[in-house]
């Protein structure tokens, strides 16, 4: 029906995004703008939060537009990168200073500093996250202590600390509403997993203002109003963008697995309603939340996935397109011994070694790009083999795995990710599986569907599947050059 339109807004790392659904998951429209990558000292990444604004009210603008007029949009989905801070006046609504973004790693140091003071057994027990430079708690320690404006602002009593869709949302309502879902502020260092609202001791501890951090809100139901696009559209879905993939993969049940592939790689495997708790630094996060009742996660992030290809194409000038990847791979035999450790800001679970840094070995004058970006791909399998053998430590094998996100439209890669994993790998028709979570969550929020059970039954699509084909030897002898380069780094 014409009236149950979801306009979902998908922020991301490199771009933003408005898409267009219907009530049954077809993709009716989208607009996506890039957004400016800062890099102002090694380490450090930042974007602009009135960029980030900007142009995702423009993208929403166009599909408004195109579904006919807002009265025609029954409820608006958000999704968005985790872990990034956005400060603002909450009088004016600006911007105080540049977002830090999530693979920043500006607060290893604040990191190590509280590890050495002993706290991140009561802080991994409590939040079911580690202490890195990752979450979000860190970076607006280091705002608070480093930007005046900021500082300025918490004194005054006008400051606004929040993730991206807590900035969005503020600027949607138009200043009325300081919200964020509990998916988001699992990923903040600041939230206990089993508690409602921000944790005054973990506040504290991290030096973090609670009256300016916002109000934790369920993923799902009428969670507020925005009037900017003429007739009032009610925001009836959040969810970090992890998260929405992970709804989006229809694992709704214990025990289901997903792992996507866009500027980093994230692994969830669904826990239902039991906290997850880690023996091999992997990390617990809140899934979903409905009426207060959560479900949970368990999940390994890797820093760099689509990022690698990305910096083989725009610093090294290696490959043209991101395509092109899947061409070099198969023009050779295998990779020569040729292997690449994409630790370009640190390495990411099971290991949590910020300062560890990338690396290409095995380099002879018989190998050229094709070996560099073969052995690229190879990496995101040897990443997601890594995070298995975590979770099956955790007594969450996988049974088979469910992939979504940007890389895997590389046929070739996600048959390697299949080889390596020894496992059935699949991946759906419509891989944008973050944008269609968030539309689940707004469809289900807005009672257009009465559950995500259903939401998933009427709108996720075909799959295909990928069966391992790899030689005993050949994976065996991959595995053992892998380890060797890790090793070293």
């Amino acid at each position: 029906m014409t009236s149950a339109q979801i306009l979902v807004l998908d922020e991301g790392t490199t771009s933003t995004r408005a898409m267009l659904f219907s009530a049954d998951g077809v993709q009716l429209g989208v607009s996506q703008r890039d957004l400016t990558q800062h890099y102002p000292r090694s380490g450090w990444v930042e974007h602009d939060a009135g960029e980030i604004w900007a142009e995702t009210l423009a993208c929403a603008k166009e599909m408004v537009a195109r579904a006919g007029g807002a009265d025609r949009i029954a409820a608006i989905g958000i999704t968005n990168q985790r872990e990034t801070v956005v400060a603002w006046d909450r009088e004016t609504g600006e911007p105080l200073c540049r977002a830090i973004v999530w693979q920043d790693r500006r607060t290893a140091d604040f990191c190590a500093a509280l590890k050495e003071a002993g706290h991140e057994e009561m802080i991994s027990a409590r939040t079911g996250l580690l202490l890195d430079p990752y979450f979000s708690g860190t970076k607006m320690r280091w705002m608070l202590d480093n930007e005046p404006a900021v500082a300025e602002a918490a004194k005054a009593g006008q400051l606004a600390l929040g993730t991206v869709e807590s900035w969005l949302v503020f600027r949607l309502t138009g200043g009325d509403l300081h919200v964020t879902d509990a998916s988001n502020a699992s990923r903040t260092l600041l939230l206990a997993l089993d508690g409602a609202d921000f944790d005054a001791e973990l506040c504290e501890l991290l030096g973090v203002p609670r009256d300016a951090l916002p109000q934790v809100v369920d993923t799902h139901g009428v969670l507020g109003q925005t009037s900017l696009f003429g007739a009032p559209i009610p925001i009836c879905g959040m969810a970090g963008d992890q998260q929405a993939a992970t709804i989006g993969q229809g694992c709704l049940t214990p025990g289901d697995t997903k792992a996507t592939y866009g500027t980093g790689a994230f692994v969830l495997a669904n826990m239902g309603q039991q906290v997850p708790q880690s023996r091999n630094r992997l990390l617990g996060t809140v899934l979903s939340q409905r009426d207060g009742e959560r479900s949970y996660a368990l999940e390994g992030s890797v820093f760099v996935a689509g990022s690698l290809v990305q910096w083989l194409r725009d610093t090294l000038g290696l490959i043209e397109s991101a395509a092109e990847t899947e061409e070099l791979a198969r023009s050779i035999p295998d990779s020569d011994g040729v292997v690449l450790v994409p630790a370009l800001s640190g390495l990411g679970a099971p290991h949590w070694r910020p300062e560890a840094r990338a690396s290409i070995s095995g380099l002879s004058f018989a190998n050229g790009r094709a070996h560099i970006a073969r052995a690229a791909l190879e990496a995101m399998a040897h990443q997601t083999r890594d995070l298995a053998a975590a979770f099956a430590a955790d007594g969450a094998q996988w049974t088979s795995l469910k992939v979504d996100g940007g890389m895997v439209a590389n046929n070739w890669m996600v048959q390697d990710i299949a080889d390596l994993l020894e496992l059935e790998v699949t991946r759906p028709d419509f891989v944008e599986t973050t944008a269609l979570g968030a539309a689940m969550l707004a469809a289900v929020g807005a009672g257009i569907h009465p559950s995500l059970a259903d939401a998933a039954q009427a709108m996720i699509g075909a799959r295909s599947v990928f069966t391992p084909e790899m030689d005993d030897a050949v994976r065996s002898r991959r595995l053992a050059d892998w380890a060797g380069a890790l090793a070293k780094v």
